[in-house]
């Protein structure tokens, strides 16, 4: 199975100048937790990506006003990618080994065509695989860890 065959088509994007504001919009209209960043509307070239917990830790933890800023102050980058034709397997793989729920497609030009999430997987992928990712990506990140010790 290839990525193209669950990826969600076409996402929501926005471009660095995007204010925060928008971007959450975004992510409530379109019930999504990230919104890829491309250089601009025309190319649609990844640049980034924002999730909702990059707009909560680099800015209101770090005591900013999130209605000032823009995805490109908040973004994720550079970002990691699969292709359509990405196996699902190392479209897995890629997710468990950086511990992201979702990961952008893009194609052979650069430009932002789908995104695969845990719930696409957990719809269409074998079960075995869809517990993989979930145990995998759910591990604690660093600065988890060290906030536990």
């Amino acid at each position: 199975m290839e990525v193209k065959e669950i990826m969600t088509p076409n996402p929501a994007c926005c471009t660095p100048d995007t204010h925060l504001e928008s971007v959450a919009r975004l992510m409530v209209r379109h019930d999504c937790g990230e919104i890829p960043v491309v250089e601009n509307l025309e190319s649609m070239r990844l640049v980034g990506v924002v999730t909702d917990r990059d707009i909560v830790c680099r800015s209101l933890a770090q005591g900013k006003d999130p209605m000032r800023m823009t995805a490109g102050e908040c973004m994720s980058t550079p970002c990691l990618t699969v292709t359509p034709e990405t196996s699902l397997e190392d479209c897995c793989k890629v997710m468990e080994e950086h511990r992201i729920r979702r990961v952008p497609v893009a194609d052979q030009n650069g430009r932002c065509c789908g995104m695969v999430s845990q719930a696409d997987i957990a719809r269409r992928a074998p079960n075995e695989q869809t517990a993989e990712v979930l145990r995998e990506v759910s591990q604690p990140g660093a600065a988890m860890e060290s906030a536990m010790a």
